[in-house]
């Protein structure tokens, strides 16, 4: 049986209980005032499906309430398909193959998509690196920036900036541009100082020894790849997979969204199999990112602190 024939994913009220067990593991919690224990499930015929009333605050709820699903009218197993379809694809899916799919309009795909894109993006608990570990870093660019006039080189493009450890993850940012003032303080507030930094030869990179524990430089201009235990073919690697999803799959990405898309890509690249993380896993994962991560549609192009 294919994990997309699993009930949840056809039946709503299956649907309500896998999340259930997600995100409460058999112990509902109020999202109101955050009472456990009391919380009583009311039935009826003309009851919602799952809905509950906390003893505590006497207010009433479902597993919905406080995430990114919470006040939608799409059922909520094609809320799971979606989320699965987006985790299972290794370079993402269009909002109209969603659309097409799912039997829903071209822009409630869309917003699902974002909403989605929402719950993946995970707050980092502590600086990357730490105790000698290995950081690359690398800038790249992508789409064409809101007004801006095409010509040669690349300022008229969108920048992401990725440091990533060796066989760990990946946080990237949507940036203003590639000057050291752009991404040296980026970098200090993400990375341990006693981490090791890897780079090409780029300038803004020039002066990072002063801030970490040290700074290896590979020559890409020279045709150095690899010196010794120097190189950055891990974040290379990981710009090969966002390049051909961005372009083969998304194709056109406005400046005021790619901060999202840039976290589906993460989220992916961190919850992957060499970490032990398959297409189920990574679904779960995504699901218990959808608590306290409301997003309305005029929100969707708000860039969060970096």
């Amino acid at each position: 049986m294919s994990f997309l024939s699993k009930p949840y994913f056809h039946d709503e009220a299956a649907a309500i209980a896998k999340l259930e067990s997600v995100l409460w593991n058999g112990e509902p919690v109020c999202p109101h005032c955050g009472g456990i224990g009391k919380c009583y499930e009311i039935k009826g015929t003309k009851t919602r499906a799952g809905l509950r009333k906390c003893g505590h605050c006497r207010k009433q709820f479902t597993v919905k309430v406080g995430t990114v699903f919470e006040q939608s009218h799409i059922p909520l197993h094609k809320w799971l398909q979606a989320t699965y379809l987006m985790c299972a694809s290794k370079k993402g899916i269009s909002s109209h193959q969603l659309h097409r799919t799912l039997e829903i309009t071209y822009k409630s795909a869309w917003f699902m998509s974002h909403r989605l894109r929402e719950a993946m993006r995970l707050e980092p608990e502590t600086p990357a690196g730490g105790g000698g570990g290995i950081v690359e870093v690398d800038e790249t660019f992508i789409g064409m920036k809101e007004g801006a006039t095409k010509r040669r080189g690349y300022a008229h493009k969108n920048a992401v900036l990725t440091l990533i450890t060796r066989k760990g993850i990946a946080r990237s940012f949507h940036v203003d541009g590639t000057s050291a003032k752009d991404l040296v303080p980026i970098l200090k507030a993400n990375i341990a100082r006693d981490s090791q930094i890897m780079t090409d030869e780029a300038g803004q990179y020039a002066h990072l020894a002063k801030h970490f524990a040290s700074h290896e430089v590979v020559k890409h201009g020279s045709s150095e790849y690899v010196r010794g235990n120097a190189h950055t073919n891990t974040v290379e690697g990981f710009y090969s997979i966002f390049k051909r999803g961005m372009k083969g799959i998304y194709q056109h990405c406005s400046e005021k969204h790619l901060h999202r898309y840039v976290v589906e890509f993460d989220f992916r690249y961190n919850n992957r199999v060499a970490l032990g993380v398959d297409d189920e896993g990574r679904f779960t994962n995504a699901l218990k990112g959808i608590v306290g991560k409301r997003l309305t549609y005029r929100r969707t192009d708000e860039r969060p602190h970096q």
